[in-house]
């Protein structure tokens, strides 16, 4: 049976959008993310982070700060009863300074590419699904992979869960 999951993006949806963010220093949590994530865990819900970190292109780090940063909430998480499955992330970006990661790819949002890989990788059911994103670039990434998207514009993230939940069921039952 096909499993069902929640994307999130990560910063400015999961935390506090600083620019760049690689140093668990400075990362915040946005009002209601934990309780977010821990209410994906307990309702069946993979919780997967999808994520453009196009400052590993850009030189102003690495790929092993960024593993660093989700190893460091994955910790958090578990100390408040939670955590991530799965954490995808693009590194690239057209105009980057490090050769290796500068490229257009199938992977930055607004493409797919991530969404996709990871439903392949997990056998998610994109019906099922939820991405939730703070730029309109994540909802057309999940329109473009067959999932439901909605557009986080602030105050508590687990309100916003539980209420685009109940309104894909609402949308479901309409149909049926």
């Amino acid at each position: 049976m096909p499993n069902k999951a929640i994307f999130f993006d990560r910063d400015g949806t999961l935390n506090v959008d600083v620019h760049y963010l690689h140093e668990p220093a400075d990362f915040v949590w946005v009002e209601g993310a934990i309780e977010a994530i821990r209410w994906a865990n307990e309702h069946g819900y993979l919780v997967i982070v999808i994520t453009n970190q196009s400052g590993i292109a850009r030189g102003y780090y690495d790929e092993a700060a960024v593993h660093r940063l989700h190893d460091w909430m994955n910790a958090e998480l578990a100390r408040q009863g939670a955590h991530i499955d799965a954490f995808y992330y693009c590194p690239h970006h057209p105009a980057g300074r490090v050769p290796a990661y500068t490229r257009v790819c199938d992977c930055r949002k607004p493409a797919p590419g991530m969404l996709l890989r990871a439903m392949a990788e997990h056998e998610i059911d994109p019906a099922a699904s939820l991405m939730i994103g703070d730029a309109a670039s994540d909802v057309t990434a999940a329109k473009q992979a067959g999932v439901r998207g909605v557009r986080y514009v602030g105050g508590s993230l687990a309100d916003c869960v539980r209420e685009a939940l109940a309104s894909a069921q609402q949308e479901e039952g309409a149909d049926r």
